[in-house]
């Protein structure tokens, strides 16, 4: 089993809530927009870490992150990009990685809004967390935990860590 902690749209900034949401977890995953190479350093010397670059982020981290970042955990296979789109309205890049290959579980960021949807036509599950930064227009820093054991996605919550001040 994998606990993991999963954020986006940081934009520069780690809540120190994170570090109570996150201290069981066993990997952290950032669907981009991280804002600056100090936030990825900073998780990574905090928990195990993925992510992929966001729209927002510099030559620095579009050098250390990739943006699409597709792996398996435990038996579940998981693709990572910030600017996803939704189940029936995909960005273009996330459709053409659909296309080759649909994960189980697909995650991007971009739209500030937390949700989380089956989507039928590639029979994956979909997860956006939100944002946990202070940029942007949403009024709630979200993030989402849950755990994946074998092929299952189980123990999903939604966290909210704070109105965007």
């Amino acid at each position: 089993m994998k606990r993991i902690g999963l954020m986006s749209d940081t934009h520069g900034f780690i809540d120190p809530k994170i570090y109570t949401y996150f201290k069981d977890v066993d990997e952290i995953w950032h669907a981009g927009d991280v804002g600056s190479i100090d936030v990825v350093d900073e998780i990574r010397r905090f928990k195990p870490f993925r992510g992929v670059y966001g729209n927002i982020d510099d030559h620095l981290l579009r050098r250390e992150l990739p943006e699409f970042n597709r792996f398996w955990c435990e038996d579940v296979e998981v693709l990572i990009t910030h600017i996803g789109g939704k189940p029936g309205k995909y960005s273009n890049t996330a459709f053409e990685e659909l296309e080759k290959k649909a994960p189980k579980l697909f995650i991007c960021g971009h739209s500030h809004i937390l949700l989380v949807q089956m989507d039928k036509r590639y029979n994956m599950l979909w997860m956006n967390p939100g944002a946990c930064g202070y940029k942007g227009f949403h009024s709630v820093k979200t993030l989402l935990r849950f755990s994946i054991t074998d092929d299952q996605i189980h123990g999903l919550e939604a966290i909210e860590i704070g109105k965007r001040v």
